[in-house]
Order: C-alpha cells, then sequence, then structure tokens
C-alpha cells in the first residue's frame, strides 16, 4: 500500500485546531483537576487507615490526568507543529500552559502530604497493592518534596511561571513562526530551508548559511530578552531551593548522578583527535582547506549526489530493517506508516525538526518532520519511531511507572537510528554510496559529541554569567563561538555565533539543558546495540523489558540491572565512544586512496 504523507489527527480530535470534540475533552480536564484539588485540600494526615485511602483516590487521579494531560498536549503541539501561522493552535497552547500550571499546583500539595506522613506508615503503604508496584517514584516525590518551599509559595512559582516562564517559550516560538528564508526568489521557512544545509552545491550551502545567519541575527535581540528572562526566572527559582548548581535539576530530571555526566564528558573530550581528523578528511574530499560551519553536513564530492529515497522506499527499508532486529517492533512500525501516524510532507509553514508524541489515551504517537529523501531524513524517521516504541512498551505499565527521563528517552530512539544506518552501509548498492552512508552515519557521532558538547558548554556558562546580570547579544555570540571551537577541536574554518537563535531546544521551558541527553542517549544505547548484535533477535524480549523500567529506575540501577555496567566509572563510556570511532576508522581507510588521487 501507499503511505500517507500526512498524518491523521481527526481519529483523536475531529476538526483540527476548532475542534469541539477536543473542547469538550479540555473542559473535563479542567473539571478533573477541580476535583483532584479538592480531594488534596481536603486530606488531613494522620498516618491512619483513612490516609491509604486517600493515597489511593489521589494515586488514581493524578494516573487519569497525566494521561489526559499528554493526550491534549500532544494533540496542540502537533497542531502547532505542522501549521505555525494556525493561531488557534497557540491559543490552546496558552490554555495548556495555564492547566499544567494548576495541575503542579495540586501535585505540589500532594507531595506535601507524603511528605506529611510518618516514615514507617509510608513505607508499610509502599508494601501494599497496589501501591508496591509505585514505591519508586512515590519516594521519588517524596524526597523532592522534602526540598522545595511552603505550598503556597511553590504554588505561586507556577503561577508566576505562566507568564513569566513558559510565556517566553512561547513568544520565542511564535517569532520563529513569523521568520522566512530568503532564497532564488522564494522565501523558505526555517524547517525547509535547514534541508538546503545537505545540498551537495557548495554555493547553495553557503547562500542559505548568510541568507539563515542574516534572518535569525534581525530577531536576535528579541531572542536574547527570551533567552535571558527564562534563565533569570529559573535562576531565581534555584536560589529560592537553595541550588547553586545550574546542573543539579537537570540531573535530578534525568534521574542521572553528576559523576556518570562528569564521566561521559571527559572522555567525550579526551577522544576528538579521530574527530577532528575525520572532518580535516572531509574538508580534502570536498576540495578545501578546512570545513566550514555550512560544511558540515555536506554529502562528500567523491560521491557526487547521495542517493535518496521517496517516502515510500524509506519506510519499507526501515520496516525490514527492524524485522531483522525483532518482530514486535518491525509490527509496530508497519502500524504507524499504515494508521498515518506520520507528519513528512515537505511544505510551507511547518515547525523545523523532527518531534514524536504520545496519545496515551488512544495507545498511539505521532511522529513529525519535513522528509526529502536523504539518508538523514531516513535516519530521523527511525529515529523518531524509536522513540514511538519506546512509548508502546510501556502501555500497560502504570502511568506513573511511564514517565520516563529524557536521557532514556534518547536511547530507544537512538538505538533505532543505530539499525537503520548500519544496515544502509552494509547494503549500498556501490562503493561510493557505502561511503556517502558511512559519512552520514559518521555525522550523527560528530553531531553528539561535538555539536551537542557544544550546547552543552554554551549553556552551562551562560547560566553563569546570567548569575551577575543579562548577557548581551555580542556576548552570546562569543559563548557560542568558543564553544564551538572548544567541541570541534578548532577543526573549522568558520562558525555559527547565532546558533543559540535558532535552536529551539535552548527554549523549551519544560525542562532544562536540553543538550547532553542526547549524548548520553546515544552513547548507553551502543552497549544496548552491541548486546542486540550478540544475541539476534532473542534479544528484542530483554530489550523490551529495559525500556519498560526506563520509568521506575535511575539510570545507574537500569544500567545495572539490565546492562551489567557502572555509568558513574570510564569504562562503560570508554568503551562505547570507541565503539562509535570504529566508524570514523573505516572512512578514513576507504578514502585514503580518493585523497592520494587527488
Amino acid at each position: 500500500m501507499s503511505y500517507s504523507l500526512t498524518w491523521d489527527l481527526d481519529v483523536f480530535f475531529e476538526g483540527g485546531s476548532s475542534s469541539q470534540e477536543f473542547e469538550t475533552f479540555w473542559n473535563q480536564v479542567e473539571k478533573d483537576i477541580l476535583e483532584f484539588d479538592g480531594l488534596i485540600d481536603s486530606w488531613q494526615v494522620k498516618s491512619e487507615e483513612k490516609d491509604a485511602q486517600l493515597l489511593l483516590s489521589a494515586v488514581d487521579l493524578f494516573s487519569t490526568l497525566k494521561y489526559a494531560l499528554s493526550q491534549a498536549s500532544g494533540f496542540v503541539s502537533c497542531l502547532g507543529a505542522q501549521d505555525m501561522t494556525d493561531t488557534k493552535a497557540r491559543e490552546w497552547e496558552a490554555a495548556l500552559t495555564t492547566g499544567y500550571a494548576a495541575f503542579d499546583n495540586v501535585l505540589t500539595k500532594m507531595d506535601q502530604k507524603l511528605v506529611e506522613l510518618d516514615e514507617s506508615f509510608f513505607q508499610d503503604l509502599l508494601k501494599t497493592e497496589p501501591l508496591n508496584e509505585l514505591s519508586y517514584i512515590l519516594t521519588e516525590r517524596r524526597d523532592q518534596a522534602k526540598n522545595k518551599l511552603s505550598v503556597e509559595e511553590e504554588s505561586l512559582i507556577n503561577q508566576l511561571a505562566i507568564d513569566g516562564y513558559h510565556g517566553w517559550s512561547q513568544l520565542y516560538d511564535t517569532i520563529v513562526a513569523t521568520i522566512k528564508i530568503p532564497f532564488n526568489g522564494e522565501e523558505l521557512s526555517v524547517g525547509q530551508a535547514s534541508n538546503k544545509f545537505s545540498d551537495a552545491d557548495p554555493q547553495v550551502r553557503k547562500q542559505i548559511f548568510a541568507a539563515w545567519e542574516q534572518a535569525w541575527g534581525e530577531k536576535s535581540e528579541l531572542f536574547a530578552k527570551a533567552l535571558n528572562h527564562m534563565a533569570g526566572f529559573r535562576l531565581s527559582v534555584y536560589e529560592k531551593h537553595g541550588r547553586t548548581d545550574v546542573l543539579a535539576e537537570p540531573l535530578e530530571i534525568n534521574r542521572m548522578q553528576k559523576e556518570t555526566l562528569d564521566s561521559m564528558w571527559g572522555v567525550i573530550a579526551d577522544n576528538k583527535e579521530p574527530l577532528v581528523k575525520f572532518l580535516n578528511r572531509k574538508a580534502e574530499l570536498l576540495g578545501v582547506e578546512r570545513l566550514s560551519w555550512a560544511d558540515l553536513d555536506a554529502p562528500i564530492a567523491a560521491t557526487g549526489k547521495s542517493s535518496k529515497m521517496s517516502y515510500q522506499e524509506g519506510a519499507e527499508f526501515i520496516t525490514k530493517q527492524f524485522g531483522k532486529f525483532g518482530s514486535e517492533l518491525a509490527a509496530f512500525t508497519q502500524k504507524a506508516f499504515e494508521d498515518s501516524w506520520i507528519e513528512a510532507e515537505d511544505r510551507p509553514n511547518k515547525r523545523p525538526g523532527g518531534f514524536c508524541t504520545g496519545f496515551p489515551i488512544s495507545g498511539q504517537s505521532r511522529i513529525f518532520m519535513t522528509y526529502s529523501g536523504t539518508p538523514s531524513n531516513v535516519s530521523t524517521l527511525a529515529h523518531e519511531l524509536g522513540h514511538a516504541f519506546h512509548s508502546h512498551t510501556l502501555k500497560e505499565t502504570h502511568p506513573l511507572n511511564s514517565g520516563y527521563a529524557m536521557n532514556v528517552a534518547e536511547t530507544a530512539s537512538t538505538f533505532a537510528e543505530m539499525i537503520v544506518a548500519d544496515a544502509s552501509v552494509k547494503e549500498a548498492g556501490s562503493e561510493s554510496e557505502k561511503l556517502a552512508l558511512l559519512e552520514d552515519k559518521i555525522q550523527r557521532t560528530v553531531a553528539l559529541l561535538m555539536n551537542i558538547h557544544a550546547r552543552f558548554l554554551f549553556e552551562t556558562r551562560f547560566y553563569e554569567e546570567r548569575k551577575t546580570g543579562v548577557v548581551s547579544v555580542a556576548r552570546l555570540n562569543e559563548l557560542m563561538t568558543d564553544a564551538q571551537k572548544e567541541a570541534y577541536g578548532e577543526a573549522l574554518s568558520e562558525y555559527h555565533p547565532g546558533f543559540w537563535s535558532s535552536k529551539l531546544h535552548f527554549y523549551i521551558s519544560d525542562v532544562p539543558f536540553y543538550n547532553f541527553p542526547y549524548t548520553f542517549g546515544y552513547l548507553f544505547s551502543l552497549g544496548i546495540y552491541e548486546k542486540a548484535l550478540q544475541e539476534g533477535k532473542g534479544f528484542e524480549e530483554k530489550y523490551m523489558a529495559l525500556l519498560r523500567d526506563t520509568g521506575s529506575m535511575n539510570v545507574e540501577d537500569l544500567a545495572g540491572k539490565h546492562l551489567g555496567v557502572d555509568l558513574s566509572g570510564r569504562t562503560f563510556w570508554e568503551n562505547a565512544v570507541s565503539t562509535c570511532l570504529k566508524d570514523i576508522e573505516e572512512f578514513l581507510e576507504i578514502t585514503n586512496p580518493l585523497v592520494k588521487e587527488a
């Protein structure tokens, strides 16, 4: 059958952003939040039998609302992404922000009730059904609540965040929707323009990069204002919570120890030389002394134009390769394509980038991207399908145990991407095609060990400077350039100082430091992938068991249980980095004759 390039949202709520069905659904969500609030307000903790019943009722409402809010959020995010000019979708986004703030207020009060429970009584409760399966998540919430302010103060912070924090994030999205990139007499959306960075013609890349920098630069003062105020709000909250380390919250959110993060980045920093060798060799193949930022995604000259796959071909290739790993993943993927879960059409007014969002009540996901047929597009599609499969494995899990952290979220997606990337290289029809696909695979290593590293360095240093005052556009450009030079080992001739303004991840208010989880997920997935290669199809059930545990364990315990490794030391990360650098060794060996010929 022929697969649709556009997704089906009507199966959830018919009528798009003007859907009456969705309005009715949302009205019920707001009523349920009020009911939840009333239940918690009436709860007078005495650490006796009645508290057990009240906690069970609270857990039920918490679970219902968690899924309902995810369903609503998924729908609204899809509406805004498919058409950035949809003003009604932005209105719904604001309504959801208010709803989430009210929900967070109730959770703050519920967590305080957990703190008030007598320790021995609480521990006894966790031994009873059905609370025993929620032991990790309830203990986590109780422990975190002990370090919070009063319920009134936390509620005030949540309320102020609507306009003083999330509002700046939404303003960023609104401004981005207005940006057009001029190119050859056309006006491209940022999503369409970004695909031009992988064009084989160096003049096209140079032209689009100059237009890109100018378009984002014209809005840089506005973006700097948004970034500074978002960071200022976050730092003010940290100060009230007694937090001096800007990484404390992101590490807590990712259920990850600082020792683990430091070991990962330390190993990466010590292994930049092979990555620099790759960039230098690519420069030779492109006929330039050193690569510029605009050349990073360029197909290498020795292969001519990269072979492209139609959407249909890409879908069939992905499904076939997933099938070699396991029947569950392949069947799930087939269903996603057949039931129109994916928005892939290349058209104006779409948001840049790609994402996967869940509709837990419906047991479905939706994937967003702009597909133009490049190997990178195929990898992105596989990546987002990996996210969707992760959600699929958690369908039968208790709702409160389904909230996995960002770093392990990126594990499933990168694992899926790895299956397809490896298969693409192995099944290449010619040496030149193999080289192009191998280079595309290495590009992801460069992105995750260099580009993401630059983002992490920039954001860490920006937050430290923001503690003493507003950071100017000029200084933001300096910080970004310095971070890129360090992360790329001074290998480039030209950098992207305005990258901080064009990267959506810096403006996501839901989670701080949306950078290192990608690198963690990439390297962590390599450890899982090596086991999959060793064990074959029989590994799929073990893999799914690992994914099912991602919402109810910290990452160190998860790795210890399912992989038998210690993430806080360097050994695991050294092995993971060594694995992905093997591709570079192969690339250098294959291209040696090409360089000598030149």
